[in-house]
């Protein structure tokens, strides 16, 4: 059964790299190439005021990328910080992320989150042997060491967003 759940997982994040790569970068460089070719070979040759102004391809890609590239850059930028889109791109992926309701494996598993479980055991006993702790609190501090716990032990806290139809 775990061989099965390997060979899986490696399927899964071998899809995943292909897609990385394919959009990134290889669709990047076709869409970007295959772009001036077909716009001078089909539409500047056959148009004769616009082949005199550009005779040889090699100089429409050089203009077309003296400005596609800092239009781009603009836009790009533009999306980002100029408007909303960002932001409501940045809010779907943490809605959608299930690790936003978990604890990632390495330090914080093993370290941070059974420190802060530690703090909060000790925070409560200085509050009870001082009389300080109340009802409320204890609620409180219950509730915590249980979320903690179930954190540690891999659980999700909280509900993750599940896909809607």
């Amino acid at each position: 059964m775990r061989s099965r759940f390997v060979s899986t997982r490696w399927l899964y994040r071998a899809w995943y790299y292909f897609r990385l790569g394919y959009a990134t970068y290889f669709s990047f460089l076709l869409g970007y190439v295959s772009t001036f070719v077909s716009v001078y070979y089909l539409a500047i040759r056959n148009i004769p005021d616009l082949l005199k102004a550009f005779p040889h391809f090699w100089e429409f890609t050089l203009l077309g990328t003296a400005i596609g590239v800092p239009l781009a850059v603009l836009i790009g930028w533009f999306h980002m910080k100029g408007t909303k889109l960002w932001t409501a791109e940045v809010d779907i992926g943490m809605e959608a992320n299930p690790y936003n309701y978990k604890i990632p494996s390495g330090y914080w598993k093993d370290v941070f989150t059974p420190l802060y479980l530690e703090l909060l055991r000790q925070n409560r006993k200085i509050l009870a042997l001082n009389n300080l702790l109340t009802p409320e609190d204890e609620r409180t501090f219950s509730k915590l060491e249980k979320d903690l716990q179930t954190l540690i032990s891999g659980g999700y806290i909280g509900h993750p967003r599940r896909r809607s139809m």
